[in-house]
């Protein structure tokens, strides 16, 4: 059984127990949400949504809140004494699917 869930912008195969990483949600750390599910597989049978299946559901847990690795940018213009340097960490969050229902 696996499903395929929407969180934010991303899509993500999950399967009961997974545990993975997520650009931060909004939810504190020990609680649980359900996402939006986009297709539902068990066994053979297929459940397709357009766009999302309103009858299944997943139950995700917040586990902790991380950071992604520093992104680095420079900005360079030749003979011009430009130079720019950025760096970016993203927020993350350590998820567990609790259940798939559907």
């Amino acid at each position: 059984m696996f499903a395929i869930i929407e969180l934010g912008a991303k899509q993500f195969k999950v399967a009961p127990e997974q545990i993975f990483t997520a650009e931060k949600t909004g939810s504190i750390v020990g609680n649980t949400f359900d996402a939006k599910v986009l297709l539902l597989s068990d066994n053979n049978k297929v459940n397709i949504g357009s766009p999302a299946l309103s009858s299944a559901k997943v139950t995700l847990k917040v586990l902790e809140d991380l950071k992604a690795d520093k992104i680095h940018g420079f900005k360079y213009k030749k003979r011009k004494n430009y130079k720019r340097a950025w760096g970016h960490r993203q927020q993350m969050q350590k998820l567990q699917v609790v259940s798939i229902n559907g």
